[in-house]
């Protein structure tokens, strides 16, 4: 019935133009206002639509994941764009000095190292 919908994925933000300008500046992403919130674009035509919300309270999983080639440099470009790393006490492995837990090494899934947006959302970058 909807395997045929150009579905996309979506979450709040407690204020909108921090969260355009993070994403813009800090990740570099293609963000476009729309009159209901801020659109993100990405190369293969996916969207992910974020929007304003006064009550927002950030989910505690991950809400955006980006593959990437190679963790160690994406981390490094990104720390040096002002993003912080989170460090988390209850995983399956370690994570390392960077904040990537290393779960390629350890036969747990991929290398991933998560960061919170301006409304603390978790988002991810990993490679598998």
């Amino acid at each position: 019935m909807l395997h045929d919908t150009p579905a996309f994925s979506g979450y709040s933000v407690s204020d909108q133009q921090a969260a355009k300008a993070f994403y813009t500046d800090k990740l570099g992403l293609d963000v476009q206002d729309t009159p209901m919130g801020l659109q993100l674009t990405f190369f293969n035509g996916h969207n992910v639509f974020i929007y304003q919300k006064d009550d927002h309270t950030p989910a505690n999983f991950t809400v955006l994941n980006f593959p990437v080639d190679n963790i160690e440099q994406t981390v490094d470009q990104l720390v040096a764009n002002g993003v912080i790393f989170e460090r988390y006490d209850m995983l399956p492995a370690r994570q390392d000095e960077k904040g990537i837990l290393r779960g390629r090494a350890s036969n747990m899934g991929p290398d991933i190292a998560w960061f919170k947006d301006p409304s603390g959302n978790i988002l991810s970058v990993l490679q598998s």
